[in-house]
């Protein structure tokens, strides 16, 4: 789908947001695109400063991915009157910078031009994605945020960095490991590893997530050790956790967590229309 002024729409749908990338090297660009894709962000791309100027403002992007070496008006230009845009909230847009120049002085005249971070080419779009991420959630730190994830019969509690869950009987509230009163929540005794996979399972919770989707997230995009230790992990987390969420294998993919119990009957349709 193509929009005017030379800007290209490939990806409309998921919930992540609006990404802009804005770099005249096609290829480049195309590549930022697919792993954006890959992680549920919509990608607007344009390739001169000009049409990146026009669709951010019509578009209001989460985060602009921006070339500094850019035909007319330059990326630093751009990130200078991105941040002066009173209609973005005086700077509120994150920018990250992509540019062939490996010196200081553009690095640092980068950042004091309102840039969130800086990659120089080549670089890994695995990394880019990954700060991609790590900017967002900064720069919605200031939103409040829920310290409460419920999913299933079990509560992540962000803010204590514990799990409580329904375990029939095993475990005793506030006190992992002991043996309490039928249905009722008890704390868990989750290690730091499997409180974080627990979490990113739970954010994404109905979506099938693939081995290395969940090595990215929780283990994070420099880790290279086995996948199988995603196995390992997810398999402690269901012996400790039982039938209070369902982690489902997705054969050929990874695993899914379901937003019910494991066992318990899906929520009813609504009755069809007579």
């Amino acid at each position: 789908m193509s929009s005017g002024g030379g800007t290209r729409e490939l990806y409309l749908p998921p919930e992540r947001g609006t990404i802009l990338v804005v770099d005249d090297e096609a290829n480049i660009a195309d590549l930022v695109e697919l792993y954006l894709r890959k992680e549920g962000f919509r990608v607007l791309k344009a390739g001169t400063g000009e049409d990146g100027l026009a669709v951010a403002k019509r578009e209001r992007p989460r985060l602009v991915v921006l070339d500094v070496g850019l035909p007319g008006i330059d990326g630093l230009e751009v990130c200078r009157r991105l941040q002066a845009d009173a209609s973005f909230g005086g700077g509120s847009v994150p920018v990250i910078f992509l540019t062939a120049r490996d010196g200081e002085i553009d690095r640092i005249l980068g950042l004091e031009m309102g840039a969130d971070d800086y990659l120089t080419k080549p670089f890994s779009p695995r990394e880019l994605v990954a700060r991609v991420k790590a900017i967002l959630r900064r720069s919605e730190s200031s939103a409040p945020a829920p310290e409460l994830i419920e999913v299933g019969g079990a509560v992540i509690d962000l803010g204590r960095r514990e799990v409580r869950a329904h375990l029939g009987g095993r475990g005793v509230p506030g006190e992992a490991g002991g043996r309490g009163v039928p249905g009722e929540a008890v704390v868990v005794d989750c290690t730091g590893k499997e409180f974080e996979l627990l979490r990113y399972l739970a954010e994404n919770r109905g979506r099938a997530l693939s081995r290395q989707q969940i090595l990215d997230g929780v283990w994070g995009y420099g880790w290279y050790g086995d996948a199988r230790t995603v196995d390992v992990h997810v398999a402690q987390v269901r012996k400790k956790l039982g039938d209070a969420v369902a982690i489902t294998t997705v054969r050929g993919v990874g695993y899914r967590l379901d937003p019910h119990p494991r066992g318990a009957p899906p929520p009813e349709s609504p009755p069809k229309p007579i």
